[in-house]
Order: structure tokens, then sequence, then C-alpha cells
């Protein structure tokens, strides 16, 4: 198994359930455009607040978005730092090894 200094197997399984969701990816998508409104977010994903919040509070659990609030509103941005353990996690699982040297990817 690939080596993942900067996370725990939990902490790596924490972000990839967080991410397991297409609502959630949704979110992330919007996201990578910049920080956003979670009024603007629920216009745009026709979700309610409460729904929303849900989603936002399991991606804010897992580390991959920050939120910051600026009077009564809630901004949502994503953690751009938090996806780099995750995906050198994946890409050393691409290049691993089986036990007799053969590559185990499992798209060969």
């Amino acid at each position: 198994m690939p080596d993942s200094a900067a996370l725990t197997i939990q902490e790596l399984a924490a972000r990839s359930h967080a991410l397991a969701d297409e609502t959630r990816l949704k979110i992330i998508d919007l996201l990578t455009e910049g920080e956003r409104c979670v009024c603007e977010l629920t216009d745009e994903l026709h979700m309610s607040q409460s729904r929303l919040s849900f989603h936002l509070k399991a991606l804010k659990e897992a580390g991959v978005v920050r939120d910051r609030r600026d009077g009564r509103w809630n901004y949502y941005e994503l953690d751009r730092e938090a996806f780099e353990p995750l995906c050198e996690y994946l890409l050393g699982l691409q290049h691993a090894r089986g036990p007799r040297g053969r590559s185990s990817k499992p798209c060969d």
C-alpha cells in the first residue's frame, strides 16, 4: 500500500467518503470557481439551506472545505491543499507493484 505521510488511513477514508456523494461533488465543482456564499449555492443547486448545510458540514468535517462568516452570511471555499494527500495516495496506487514485481494497476 502506498505511503501517505500526511494522512492516516482513517483520514483518507473520511475524505473519500465525503467525496463519494453526487451532491457533494456538485458542491466541490461549484467551489472550484472560487468562494461562494451559501445563498448562491442553494440557488445553483436548487436545494434547501438545511439540506445544503448537511452536505457542507460533511465536507468541512472531512477537511476539504473551509468556511468564514461575514455578518450574517457564510462563505465556503475549497481547501485545495486538502486534496494533495488524497491525490498522492491514489497516484501511488496507480504505480504500486504487486507481490512479484508485476504492476497491480487496475487498468492494465
